[in-house]
């Protein structure tokens, strides 16, 4: 019986989620009738090559058996369990206790001969040498070299390489997604384009190609665009999202289509598509992937709505329902009728908008509001489109309901927004952190944590000064194995609301052309730095999982822990919840979380400010004032034993 393959997702009707070089460790209920030792594998192959890759599984007890699968390559992979009686096993084992207990008899030790001697036949030269020996000392009349040979390792060896797995029962095939490391380990930057130029001058890709230094510089991976295409220009919003614009008003990148073109056209104001290309080719020359938006809509003056009328929904006055969100109404935006009579072809065309994007050297996609638009559809986009391009990151912006967000990673999407901005409590982050790493979400989901967005400037960085935003910086990026803030605003604390009670930004880019400071001295561009060069080279950070919350004396004080699943170093994390007051108190450390002993020395090193502590026990003094330092990034340096280690504290 082969039962609870593990890790599995709703019964196997989703694939899990790995990266491309990870093992993946799967755990089985294997059993059977009597007492018959069993023996069961592991095997996984990429969807439709012919040859499987296997790896035995071992008892763990309890009738669970464990095994790993080593994955190399980008792709959909499928994976099963096989386990069976195996007789040889069975003999070895029951001889060992006979032997032990000196009741082994002669017909005890024919029984295992008979097997040696069917499985002959099927040998090489080699293994018929192993099972000549073993033979002759079976049917020979020294007890002990009957023993010995009964116990042979090389036999079973030779024995396990032969054996025709009788009745062997395979579990059902489940499915796993690799992805590209980036998919696990990211750092995103997120910049409005046509905000890069000199002030009050619409920037191009040229101006943006000249801004690259600045983001790789400070160690990010991704440099997301909001949409480039053509803005349309019927119900154009103004600054502030004024319902009527003036004539040199830039409007929303979001109103996709004009008489330019749609979603497969460039803005003119920004440059032309091999102005773009230039743009995907000197980025990655500085380490970087350009993500665009794609956002699955139309300005009422895009092509298609004259071209095809069939995919939108058409109200009873004739006029075209645009987008709204009571009491919120988007003129300027049509949504697409995903189940239109016309559906097929509105679904292929969206598709070949992917396509074109592919085709110009795009890998990664940020996806707007996937929620608002059919679940059918991303499954079968997402996944032909992977069929090609295994290597496809798509990130889901759904701020939406828990189960929403789960379904649309199942679904295909390799990252997730997350609820982070609106966690700022220590009991709702251990809680929602908690959740997200111990409930089998992990499996299919992962999150990126965003402390701002364009649509997003919450109350705690409205009120916390740049405090505040070094808080939700630290945490973010420590936090979660990816994450991304959108700037300039953020490092250098933009933190002006259109009005109280709103999280709109004040005079917000996606209404109108900013100019930006980035020489300001205020700027958290050297923490931001910093701390993604922490990322890159400490791998606890690169991971999702091995989060642990440790316990503190003082509520406004949150301590954590990260470990990667090969072991090795621990990260300690720190971080003043408080942007306005210092606080002070004692973390209790879980020691065994960190491989530290209860009585052993072992040094806490910041990583940010360069101190170094000793502690000794499990329960330590820290005090942290926001207007010096927000927190603490600790690598914990065990295994203390020369003087000298010592000497820094001198």
């Amino acid at each position: 019986m082969i039962e609870a393959v593990r890790p599995c997702v709703d019964g196997g009707r989703f694939p899990v989620k790995r990266t491309v070089g990870e093992r993946m460790d799967v755990t089985a209920d294997v059993f059977a009738d009597g007492h018959d030792a069993l023996r069961a594998v592991l095997r996984w192959r990429v969807a439709g090559a012919d040859a499987w890759c296997e790896a035995p599984m071992q008892a763990a007890g309890n009738d669970v058996w464990r095994g790993s699968a080593h994955l190399k390559v980008l792709g959909r992979y499928q994976y099963g369990v096989v386990a069976w009686i195996d007789p040889f096993l069975t003999w070895r084992r029951d001889m060992q206790k006979k032997l032990a207990a000196g009741v082994a008899e002669s017909v005890d030790f024919a029984v295992g001969a008979a097997q040696l001697r069917a499985a002959r036949p099927r040998a090489t030269q080699a293994q018929a040498a192993v099972l000549g020996g073993c033979l002759a000392s079976l049917d020979g009349a020294d007890a002990a070299a009957r023993g010995q040979a009964a116990l042979d390792d090389d036999l079973a060896a030779v024995m396990a390489e032969l054996d025709e797995r009788p009745f062997a029962v395979t579990s059902d095939l489940l499915e796993v997604v690799v992805d590209p490391e980036l998919a696990r380990f990211s750092s995103w930057y997120e910049m409005f384009p046509r905000s890069c130029g000199r002030p009050g001058q619409h920037a191009t890709f040229a101006d943006l190609e000249k801004r690259l230094p600045y983001v790789a510089g400070m160690g990010f991976d991704v440099l997301y665009l909001p949409p480039i295409h053509p803005i349309g220009r019927v119900h154009r919003k103004g600054p502030n999202n004024a319902p009527e614009a003036r004539p040199d008003d830039s409007g929303s990148p979001w109103a996709i289509g004009a008489q330019e073109g749609g979603h497969t056209a460039v803005h003119p104001a920004l440059g032309s598509l091999e102005d773009f290309r230039s743009l995907v080719r000197a980025a990655k020359g500085h380490g970087l992937q350009i993500a665009l938006d794609i956002a699955f809509q139309a300005a009422p003056d895009h092509p298609w709505v004259e071209e095809h009328p069939e995919w939108f929904r058409q109200r009873p006055d004739g006029t075209v329902q645009y987008a709204e969100n009571p009491p919120k109404k988007y003129q300027d935006i049509y949504p697409f009728d995903f189940e239109c009579a016309a559906w097929r072809e509105l679904w292929s065309a969206l598709r070949s908008v992917l396509e074109f994007w592919i085709a110009e050297g795009v890998r990664v996609f940020r996806v707007d509001n996937p929620h608002t638009k059919c679940f059918r559809f991303w499954e079968w986009c997402i996944g032909t489109l992977k069929q090609d391009h295994p290597e496809l990151l798509f990130l889901s912006e759904a701020f939406t309901r828990p189960k929403l967000m789960h379904r649309l990673a199942k679904l295909g999407f390799t990252q997730s927004y997350t609820y982070f901005p609106w966690r700022n409590h220590k009991q709702e982050t251990v809680a929602y952190f908690t959740e997200l790493c111990e409930s089998g979400v992990l499996e299919f989901m992962r999150p990126n944590h965003w402390p701002n967005t364009p649509d997003i400037l919450t109350e705690f960085l409205q009120t916390g000064g740049r405090a505040g935003f070094e808080i939700r910086l630290l945490l973010a990026a420590t936090l979660g194995a990816s994450y991304g803030i959108y700037g300039p605003a953020f490092e250098l604390a933009e933190a002006r609301a259109v009005r109280e009670g709103s999280e709109e930004y004040l005079d917000s880019e996606k209404y109108q052309l900013r100019h930006w400071d980035l020489d300001s001295g205020d700027s958290l561009r050297r923490l931001v730095t910093r701390l993604n060069r922490i990322r890159r080279e400490h791998p606890p950070l690169q991971w999702d999982t091995g989060l642990r919350f440790h316990g503190t004396t003082t509520e406004e004080l949150l301590c954590f822990s990260k470990t990667a699943p090969a072991g090795g170093e621990a990260i300690l994390v720190v971080v003043n919840l408080d942007p306005h007051h210092a606080h002070s108190g004692h973390v209790e450390l879980q020691l065994e979380s960190l491989g530290i002993g209860a009585d052993e020395q072992f040094q806490v090193h910041d990583l940010l400010s360069g101190a170094r502590y000793l502690w000794r026990t499990g329960r330590n003094y820290v005090a942290l004032d926001p207007a010096a330092a927000a927190g603490h990034v600790f690598v914990v340096r065990r295994h203390l034993r020369r003087e000298q280690d010592f000497d820094y504290f001198l």
